[in-house]
């Protein structure tokens, strides 16, 4: 029996994607959910994996070529007589379902879910003194640097700056991390604080909330925070989803749980799409002070940096405090500086008075 091989079906931001090179040819046996090519969107590179065992007879599109979700680009001959194109009239014998490989998804012909590979950082050649090598951007750089450009170009981009006392965050995570750990199975993290802390400042300010679409502006009841995390692939930005109706061990765990499947290549496309604000931290690569860039249509981005102590006033004496800076990029077409300000100064005191951020365990 013949089985198509289909593009799986793309999120509604992905209409089509290159076809990288094939890991399998024309009269090779594959195993079921056996990658035979990947798939480079804007946004990440997904797995196309073979509906069932047999022999590949046919490829119907070539790398390179440029295929939309449900589009054919192969077929399987499956069956215990299946004959090789390669070979005529030899039989092939049948092929053993294998176990799911780490990062492939278990799919139907057309599945809906498909796992996504995180893209690599290109990797620098080695050029020789006097030498220059010249290669095409992908098609993930290429869609990145263009967002990137057309950000700078269509948002008013303001970013404005303030720095916050950890002590007392650091305090409540010493003083709970054991018990918040063995209750809810999961660390007591930064990140949970400036979310809730981020979620309450929207409250008095839900402009930083809001979007520009055409003439028009968008106001969200949902909090929907891009999370921007590392993994040995690259850097990604899944969504928590309704932020401000998330406790603190349900925000950890969530974001642990992003952190594992952006390491085991898990995460799906509609866990990086949308989103109304974002949070990215610099600080755990050391930068002690950034400009974040905008990620359109979101209208604001909170920059995270390196905790440093340092000598500040308090009143009236010079004591060692451990510092963070804090930046939040804003679309000033819609954001007034008096609101950024506010709202940055709201993250700020939400942030030194943490303890109804996170009620006792």
């Amino acid at each position: 029996m013949k089985l198509e091989v289909r593009v799986p079906t793309l999120s509604d931001s992905v209409a089509s994607g290159t076809l990288l090179p094939w890991h399998k040819q024309v009269g090779e046996t594959v195993a079921r959910d056996e990658t035979l090519v990947d798939l480079e969107t804007d946004k990440v590179i997904l797995e196309i994996p073979a509906p069932a065992s047999g022999t590949l007879v046919e490829l119907r599109r070539e790398e390179g070529a440029v295929v939309k979700a449900g589009e054919v680009v192969a077929v399987i001959e499956t069956g215990e007589n299946v004959v090789s194109p390669v070979a005529p009239g030899k039989s092939v014998p049948p092929v053993a379902t294998a176990p799911v490989a780490p990062g492939a998804a278990i799919v139907s012909p057309v599945p809906s879910v498909p796992s996504v590979p995180l893209p690599a950082a290109p990797e620098a050649p080695v050029i020789p003194q006097g030498e220059s090598r010249r290669e095409p951007m992908s098609r993930l750089r290429s869609r990145v640097a263009e967002r990137l450009v057309a950000a700078q170009h269509t948002a008013a981009m303001l970013t404005t700056f303030n720095e916050v006392n950890m002590a007392a965050v650091n305090e409540l995570r010493q003083r709970y991390k054991t018990e918040f750990e063995v209750r809810h199975g999961v660390k007591l993290g930064y990140m949970s604080f400036f979310v809730r802390a981020v979620c309450a400042a929207m409250q008095q300010f839900p402009v930083v909330n809001a979007a520009i679409d055409g003439n028009d502006i968008v106001w969200r009841g949902d909090v929907d925070i891009g999370i921007a995390i590392s993994s040995p692939r690259g850097l990604v930005v899944p969504i928590l989803r309704r932020a401000q109706t998330l406790s603190s061990a349900e925000i950890e765990a969530a974001i642990a749980d992003f952190a594992r499947r952006a390491r085991d290549a898990k995460l799906i496309l509609e866990d990086l799409s949308g989103g109304s604000f974002s949070i990215t931290n610099g600080g755990v690569f050391g930068s002690l002070l950034s400009t974040p860039i905008l990620n359109p249509p979101q209208s604001a981005i909170l920059g995270m940096h390196t905790i440093q102590e340092r000598p500040v006033a308090e009143n009236g004496q010079v004591v060692i405090r451990p510092m963070m800076y804090l930046a939040l990029t804003y679309d000033h077409r819609l954001i007034d500086g008096r609101d950024a300000v506010q709202f940055l100064v709201a993250v700020k005191a939400a942030l030194e008075a943490p303890d109804l951020l996170l009620p006792a365990p």
